[in-house]
């Protein structure tokens, strides 16, 4: 139920990424934080909103770690390098073609960075995912398959080949799911991952574009160099 909980909140997201007044910060976190981890995190927020980041991310952080007890300077240090995060992201979606990114599309690229993909995939993953492709919903399907056991560079490749193969963003937010459903039938994350890029008629993860299985390879002939 964990690992459920987490796909649906990865694919999902947060609806709220509008950058938020100093108000709207200070209204959400008094008696939720400590004035400490208050103060620290309207700073933080207001040097993410200068920069275009958004800031509703933060504000979580700062509410969830204060909820489950954590100590002030630890909740201020994760709300701090979330907002690292989240620059790096804006960044690599910048490069994959995006001039002004849209809040989501930066917590996108967040939660796909927090999952071990990399900058420059998440680059590359922003480039190919032309419309109907929303590149959150990519992001984050990918940063989910991620967080399921798929390795990342499989992840992404399994994204990449369900848009070229035409596919529907619908199907691609069923990945996660899908993927879940091949390892309760004792697959691993790698392997149900593999399976659906076969299904779709995708290159097998880690092989050549022009790869063919060798059952259905032609014989060579012998009369052409």
């Amino acid at each position: 139920m964990r690992t459920i909980g987490l796909a649906l909140t990865l694919v999902l997201g947060s609806t709220l990424t509008g950058a938020l007044s100093a108000q709207d910060v200070r209204a959400q976190l008094d008696g939720r934080v400590s004035p400490e981890v208050q103060r620290a995190v309207r700073g933080i927020a207001a040097d993410a909103a200068a920069r275009g980041l958004p800031v509703e991310p933060l504000v979580q952080k700062a509410i969830e770690g204060a909820a489950k007890g954590v100590p002030a300077d630890r909740v201020i240090a994760a709300v701090r390098t979330l907002a690292g995060r989240l620059g790096e992201a804006q960044q690599a979606v910048r490069s994959g073609g995006v001039a002004a990114p849209s809040g989501d599309v930066v917590e996108g690229g967040a939660d796909a960075l927090n999952a071990g993909i990399s900058p420059r995939q998440v680059s590359d993953l922003v480039r190919v995912s032309q419309p109907p492709q929303d590149p959150a919903l990519t992001l984050r399907v990918a940063a989910t398959l991620a967080a399921l056991g798929v390795p990342p560079k499989q992840a992404l490749e399994l994204v990449q080949g369900m848009i070229s193969a035409g596919r529907s963003p619908s199907d691609l937010l069923g990945l996660p799911g899908e993927v879940q459903a091949g390892v309760a039938r004792g697959a691993t994350p790698a392997q149900a991952a593999a399976g659906l890029a076969r299904a779709a008629g995708g290159t097998p993860p880690g092989r050549i574009p022009d790869w063919v299985s060798p059952g259905q390879r032609k014989p060579r002939n012998p009369h052409k160099p």
